[in-house]
């Protein structure tokens, strides 16, 4: 599985952006999609997971209510949609996918990763 992260970029707080996953190689069906950020300095979280077959998803507290994660079948994507962002959400974003149906937050359970895109939010 190939992962191609895109949508990165400036925003002032209290803006939005879509951050792009798409998957190349093969279908994401049996699989978990992850989104993890990295802030200089600090350890790489995870922000929100969706399961493919199903659609359940999970949000870390800092995001829930503000990013919605969801997929597309048809262009095997999954996208964030980030709203309300907060200087504080600046880092790198990652997507990543585990061959598994549910999803996981601790990075080393996900099998593959795509490149970083930057997000980053002025005051």
């Amino acid at each position: 599985v190939q992962l191609q992260a895109s949508g990165g970029g400036l925003v002032q707080a209290g803006g939005s952006l879509r951050l792009s996953c798409a998957a190349s190689g093969r279908s994401f069906s049996s699989y978990a999609v992850g989104w993890f950020r990295q802030a200089p300095g600090k350890e790489r979280e995870f922000v929100a997971g969706i399961t493919w077959l199903t659609g359940n998803t999970y949000y870390s507290d800092s995001v829930k209510g503000r990013f919605t994660i969801s997929r597309d079948n048809a262009k095997n994507t999954v996208y964030l949609q980030m709203n309300t962002l907060k200087p504080e959400d600046t880092a790198v974003y990652y997507c990543a996918a585990r061959n598994g149906r549910w999803i996981a937050t601790a990075s080393n359970a996900y099998d593959y990763w795509g490149q970083e895109t930057q997000v980053t939010v002025s005051s």
